[in-house]
């Protein structure tokens, strides 16, 4: 997206002591995404340009400000091309500089770091970043840790935070294709009510922080501008971070790279890039890690913590679960991103033809069913037994693999990656969601939120296990499997933009449409479990965007990058 095409988009659209945080306010506009009348920008900068300066923690209104400004590809090539505005259209004293690039594509910049000093009216103040001319007004720049201080919590985190446009925001790719939420979506208002429960810091449950908080936190913000998703990203990324082991060798049972809060840190699953990709880029953040930290949590990845070395999937009695290959997957694709370190786009690779292997030539010899087959024994941790055992998949689990799958084609473009995804889809439309028609006149595992014809996926799904077995596991493991449906709208609507056979389009379609009563806010109230406002929304933002697009339009588009190793 060129430079011009971008703007004229925008143009269109809209002593050390502990402090307080400044909430956004719980109610009211602060509740939904921002759809207030865009006010006018000064003549250099279009309204999606904005920059709303809020206080953070403190008191004060003279702060020092650093604010994260993403770009898509090409748009821009020379940081000394972009100024700081106040409301009035006057050029501000800035210091800019890049903070990322688009690796897999042009090298241009991926995003900046603003900063300068901003007199706060009260708890806000207004500013605008301006392209096209040289900045005339230079100033000094300084260490993001300085703007650093602790919160009532003992977090460390700045005084000020900055908010940009979700028009904006969406534009630049950062966090991949995005829309910004309509006052009126569903989803929106979903993620909103969960919000309600789910904004506490979770400092006493290291299993609330599974699934990747603050990158989830993070995603809502892109969407909506929502400060108070910012700044809720922000402290849960410190504290994320406060936490990851820095010393030592990063493998087992060292584990240096590895998340230490409540337990041992040899537990991969725990280990997440994408929170400092989005911190650097909207916030400017680059307090919490360097080059070697981020080496040692993917390294981390690579020997695999205490569940073994990860490789291709050889063995019909080997462990294998799809949490961890989506999430390893993720990662590394991020660590590339982050970094733009060829060895990571290598193992980014690595990681996919074991994927593609797995689902297209599955040891076990019973064919190629569009899934990740494994053992349901192994799975779940008991011993291999397999004349017992049920070769299927974890629908819900799947959804990680497809949004690593996802990630990983944005980057390097890799042609395996669409088919891979619509084999997932046809799967699951065979094997993978429960008949609502059959459940209704016998066992009915569904939560009654998403009403009379709520869908609900397999708990374990099998192209090779009969209801009845299926069943069983259902009684045992899967009650409320539905507590997925959110997120597994996302592999659902992936597959949708990149399936090219009509029929298979429609069939996709239709459970997106009856998906959507997954969206219930009743449904969103459920709290019992905190992790689950992760799980739930760490992907499934990008849905959104999916749903826009023609179906079968991914098959042909040219958004995905050309890193190839």
């Amino acid at each position: 997206m060129s430079l011009l095409v971008l703007l004229a988009l925008l143009g269109m659209a809209s002593t050390v002591v502990a402090l307080p945080h400044r909430p956004h306010a719980a109610s009211g506009s602060a509740s939904k995404p921002r759809q207030q009348a865009e006010p006018s920008a000064p003549a250099d900068a279009a309204p999606g340009q904005r920059i709303v300066v809020h206080r953070n923690v403190g008191e004060g209104s003279d702060v020092r400000v650093s604010v994260g400004i993403p770009f898509p590809p090409s748009a821009l090539r020379d940081a000394g091309l972009v100024r700081i505005l106040d409301d009035k259209g006057e050029e501000v004293p800035s210091h800019v500089q890049v903070t990322l690039r688009w690796y897999a594509k042009d090298h241009s910049i991926r995003a900046v770091r603003a900063q300068f000093h901003a007199r706060l009216q009260g708890s806000e103040a207004t500013y605008y970043f301006a392209l096209g001319k040289p900045r005339a007004r230079e100033a000094d720049g300084w260490p993001y840790a300085q703007e650093r201080v602790p919160d009532a919590q003992g977090v460390r985190v700045a005084a000020a935070l900055a908010t940009l446009e979700p028009s904006w925001l969406c534009a630049s790719l950062i966090a991949g294709p995005q829309v910004p939420a309509a006052h009126d979506e569903a989803y929106a208002r979903y993620v909103s009510t969960q919000f309600d429960w789910a904004r506490k810091l979770p400092v006493d449950d290291h299993t609330a922080w599974l699934f990747d908080r603050p990158s989830t936190l993070f995603k809502a913000y892109v969407r909506t501008g929502r400060f108070d998703y910012l700044q809720a990203a922000d402290q849960s990324y410190h504290f994320y971070m406060r936490y990851v082991k820095r010393e030592g060798l990063p493998f087992s049972p060292f584990c240096a790279g590895g998340w230490t809060m409540g337990k041992e840190p040899c537990d991969v699953k725990y280990v997440y890039i994408e929170p400092s990709l989005l911190a650097l880029a909207l916030t400017g953040d680059d307090s919490e890690y360097d080059a070697a930290l981020v080496d040692k949590m993917v390294t981390l990845w690579q020997h695999g913590g205490w569940s073994g070395t990860p490789g291709p999937y050889v063995s019909p009695g080997e462990r294998f679960t799809e949490r961890l290959a989506g999430l390893g997957l993720l990662a590394t694709v991020n660590a590339y991103e982050l970094t733009g370190d060829l060895r990571y786009l290598r193992y980014t690779r690595e990681r996919v033809d074991w994927l593609y292997e797995h689902q297209r030539a599955n040891p076990d010899k019973l064919g190629d069913d569009g899934s990740w087959r494994n053992s349901w024994n192994l799975h779940e941790d008991d011993a291999w037994n397999p004349e017992r055992d049920v070769r299927g998949s974890s629908p819900w689990m799947s959804e990680n693999i497809i949004d690593g799958l996802w990630h990983a084609w944005l980057v390097t473009g890799d042609q395996r990656i669409p088919a891979m995804i619509t084999a997932f889809g046809r799967y699951m439309e065979r094997y993978g969601w429960i008949d609502v028609a059959e459940i209704k006149s016998s066992r009915d595992w569904r939560n009654p939120c998403s009403g009379s014809n709520g869908q609900i996926a397999w708990y374990w799904s099998s192209s090779q296990a009969g209801f009845a077995r299926l069943a069983d596991i259902e009684d045992s493991d899967g009650w409320y499997s539905d507590a997925h449906n959110v997120e597994l709208v996302m592999p659902v609507a992936a597959a949708y933009y990149f399936e090219k056979d009509r029929a298979q389009s429609e069939a996709l379609k239709r459970r997106l449409d009856a998906l959507a009563s997954s969206y219930s806010t009743e449904c969103a109230q459920i709290s019992g479990t905190t992790r689950r406002f992760n799980w739930n929304n760490r992907g499934a933002g990008v849905a959104m965007w999916f749903l826009q697009q023609p179906a079968g339009s991914g098959a042909v588009s040219s958004m995905a990058g050309h890193a190839m190793p």
